[in-house]
């Protein structure tokens, strides 16, 4: 009994041996299978053959940016950040009746600076004799203009975010009663389009996806794997939409009726093939 036993547990050795050979030997020549396939030497050219996709997703942006100035001018500078700074105050407290969070209000820069205006002085006059003893008074010197301080202009640039486009009239409306410069907006956009771009993305994938398949069947080659791809993120472009957006009632008759349009989210993809 216990000789068989001896031999039963010699057999299973030797097959568990047996099968980890095997399984190296098999691992072995699967790397080495792999390693061929991806090791091209340096001396061999390796054709491969490009193509371009495009795709693109339109959306209505849920965003809008306006910018404006506010400008102070006085005799000093105190004064004229005083000015500015009264304006500030106007201009937020209806932003914040008009339901405009802080965090949505942003100033870009800040600045005071003098101002002056050149003066050209006097030029005197110089007799010069002429013939017949006639004397006739030219200015043949002038001195340089000076440069003399007339007062100080400090001005605030702001950035506000509008997230209820049906009041983007009523806000560019709004500041414009307060006393305002340069109102330049709204900038429409699509936060958090990360989705909207994959979107993209992948149509651009499949329609270079296609144009391989395609061509590949026409000209009879064969697509082995794909060796590069590259992606260009193509900046939103908007298109206006024939209806307008509706503006608050609260707003005033004068709110401009601005269209939000759509944007248009693109992505342009290469893929490179290796080809046989």
């Amino acid at each position: 009994m216990d000789l068989l036993k001896c031999e039963k547990s010699s057999l299973l050795k030797a097959l568990f041996v047996l099968a980890l050979i095997l399984c190296l030997y098999f691992a072995i020549q699967t790397i080495s299978e792999i390693k061929n396939y991806n090791d091209v030497p340096a001396d061999v050219t390796v054709n491969t053959m490009s193509f371009d996709g495009e795709g693109d997703v339109s959306a209505v942006p849920n965003l809008a940016t306006i910018s404006f100035t506010l400008v102070g001018d006085a005799a000093n500078m105190q004064d004229a950040q005083t000015k500015v700074t009264a304006k500030e105050t106007a201009v937020l407290n209806f932003l914040n009746t008009d339901g405009i969070a802080k965090g949505d209000i942003q100033t870009q820069d800040y600045s005071s600076y003098p101002q002056y205006q050149n003066q050209n002085a006097v030029c005197p006059p110089t007799p010069i004799p002429m013939s017949g003893g006639i004397v006739s008074n030219i200015a043949v010197y002038c001195p340089p203009s000076k440069q003399i301080l007339t007062g100080y202009e400090t001005s605030e640039n702001i950035s506000v975010k509008v997230r209820d486009l049906t009041k983007v009239g009523a806000v560019v409306a709004g500041i414009g009663t307060i006393g305002v410069s340069n109102i330049s907006g709204p900038n429409y956009s699509i936060e958090n389009q990360d989705a909207l771009q994959e979107q993209a993305r992948k149509i651009a994938i499949t329609n270079a996806e296609a144009k391989a398949q395609t061509l590949a069947k026409d000209l009879g080659i064969n697509l082995v794997r794909i060796v590069n791809f590259s992606e260009d993120n193509g900046s939103p472009i908007m298109y206006p939409k024939a209806m307008a957006m509706t503006v608050s009632s609260t707003a005033n008759a004068s709110a401009p009726a601005l269209p939000t349009g759509e944007n248009k989210i693109t992505s342009n993809v290469t893929i490179t093939y290796e080809i046989r």
